[in-house]
Order: C-alpha cells, then sequence, then structure tokens
C-alpha cells in the first residue's frame, strides 16, 4: 500500500491517500491539545499508544458485528482503513455525568446516568462543536432519517460491548463521542478512533481519571494512563 499526499490534518491525526481509492492510511501524531486548540504539547509514544488502542477496540468491535473503518496496522503509528463520507456528527454516550454535562446542568460530576444520556454535536471547529438536535439534522441535510437511526443504533452497541469490556477490567466507561460515515457500498460504518482522546475512563474503585482529563486539568502522566487502561485490556504496545 502506497502512501501518497496528505490529505487532512487534525488536532492529532493525519489522513493520507492511498494507491487505492477507497483507501486511506489514519497516522496518529504525538500532538495532543486541549481548549479547542489553544493548549498543544507533544506527549512521546502517545501516537503509537492511540493507534494500537484503536485498533484493538475497533477489531473487538468488529468481532460483535460493528461495522468500521479499521483494516490493519500499517506501523506503529500507521492503520490502513476504508475511504468514508464522514457525517458532521459527533453522537455522545454518557454513562455516568462528567465534563460538558456537568456545566450545562448543573449536575453533580460522578453522578450515574439510567438510562445513559444520547447527545449530538456538530463537527465545526469555529463553531465549537455545538450540541444539536435530530431536527437540525434533517433541516440542514447532515443526515438522512436511516442514517441518523443506524447511528443511533451503532453508538448504543458499542456503549453495550465496551461499557462490559472497561468493567471487566475495572474501569468505568463515563462517556465517549463517536463519527460515522458512509463507505462505497452505502453502508454507514464507525469512523475516526476510539482511544482514551475520545472518551473518559475511570477507574472503578478509586474512580481516579485515566483518560484525556489527566491533560485537560494538569494531572500528568498522560500517555502512562493510556497505557495502563491499555494493558488491562490486554493490549500489548511493545508488540
Amino acid at each position: 500500500m502506497e502512501k501518497r499526499e496528505e490529505l487532512y490534518s487534525g488536532k492529532a491525526k493525519s489522513v493520507y491517500k492511498t494507491d487505492d481509492p477507497d483507501r486511506y492510511i489514519l497516522n496518529f501524531r504525538n500532538d495532543t491539545s486541549a481548549f479547542d486548540g489553544l493548549r498543544v504539547e507533544q506527549l512521546d509514544r502517545k501516537g503509537m499508544v492511540n493507534n494500537k488502542f484503536n485498533a484493538f477496540i475497533m477489531q473487538a468491535l468488529q468481532a460483535v458485528g460493528i461495522p468500521t473503518h479499521f483494516e490493519k496496522l500499517l506501523s506503529d503509528n500507521d492503520a490502513l482503513v476504508k475511504k468514508l463520507d464522514m457525517l458532521p456528527i459527533e453522537c455522545v454516550v454518557r454513562n455516568i455525568a462528567a465534563g460538558s454535562i456537568v456545566k450545562r446542568l448543573g449536575v453533580e460530576e460522578g453522578k450515574e446516568l439510567n438510562p445513559p444520556t444520547f447527545e449530538m454535536f456538530l463537527k465545526n471547529d469555529a463553531l465549537h462543536d455545538p450540541m444539536i438536535n435530530e431536527y437540525h439534522i434533517r433541516s440542514f441535510g447532515w443526515a438522512n432519517d436511516a442514517q441518523l437511526d443506524r447511528m443511533k443504533e451503532l453508538t448504543f452497541k458499542v456503549n453495550d460491548v465496551l461499557k462490559s469490556m472497561f468493567a471487566n477490567a475495572g474501569m468505568l466507561l463515563v462517556d465517549y463521542k463517536l463519527e460515522f460515515g458512509v463507505f462505497s457500498d452505502g453502508q454507514i460504518h464507525l469512523g475516526d478512533e476510539f482511544s482514551p482522546d475520545g472518551c473518559r475512563l475511570w477507574d472503578a474503585d478509586t474512580r481516579e481519571k485515566l483518560d484525556k482529563d489527566r491533560f485537560r486539568q494538569g494531572l500528568g502522566n498522560v500517555v502512562e494512563s493510556y497505557e495502563i487502561v491499555g494493558r488491562r485490556l490486554g493490549i500489548d504496545f511493545d508488540a
């Protein structure tokens, strides 16, 4: 697979074209950002850790029938993925109150949410990813009803799978965001990534934060915590 020109460079990942028009190379960089890019740092090994973490999660989801864009690892920092026509919507599930919902609704951090909440946000950095609802999505044509229903279905299926997986490893899946796109076959696939950059994970006993909040809140040991999470799941980062 030939790696060609860079197509897109985001906050922590880059996308490259390949000699296959239906495949891209996803490159995980060491960049770490917070607060809409106002704070950016390089953290050693982060790109490799997130790449291997994402591969593990995507393969686990594929094993239970959830379609994803992931195909295979190419190197420590590169993965081969399907080319998706991404939908500009972030799907967020919250099992425990943390982050923005605490500020927006004035609830206590750590409150169990039963049932879990489901929220959607427009992917738009300039607008700071505003919250949207199904009527916005229909009115502005960001997705059709069938696509919206499928995204919701898959998002909650992911929750069932991963909440149990993390619980078995002594962790709480607090919340997470997912992004979806349409492959050339017309089907919705999970895209982007699933790593501690895009979810919140707490130790089940101590409620120690093991995710990107360590960077946002200046707690330190960011990558080390990511590796702790991965090793509890059985990921070998040195392989």
